[in-house]
């Protein structure tokens, strides 16, 4: 069992080469969680293993259904509709069948 891997995460965004060994043998800081190399190692890498371009994905995303979605809920204001969804007893008899 394994679970989420969120604290390994986090854990090497933190992560920094110690200054004696930065001096002892020439190694760079790795720098700020968001900064190249913490980047290159989290997606940038990534990316272009699978030839994607993260900046045109971005703008592909823009226009996307739940780009509207949020959008259209955005426009509609803060408050919730209260709108309930589900299943509904009709008046009158029940077909059972349908549960069959």
């Amino acid at each position: 069992m394994t679970g989420a891997p969120q604290w390994q995460i986090e854990g090497l965004r933190r992560l920094e080469i110690p200054e004696m060994m930065q001096k002892k043998f020439g190694y760079a800081p790795l720098g700020p969680a968001d900064g190249p190399v913490k980047t290159a190692i989290f997606g940038d890498n990534n990316a272009r293993l699978y030839n994607i371009q993260p900046k045109r994905a971005m703008l592909d995303l823009k226009g996307d259904r739940f780009a509207m979605m949020k959008a259209q809920y955005e426009k509609a204001g803060v408050e919730p509709s209260n709108t309930r969804y589900g299943y509904v007893v009709p008046n009158g008899v029940i077909d059972h069948r349908v549960f069959a």
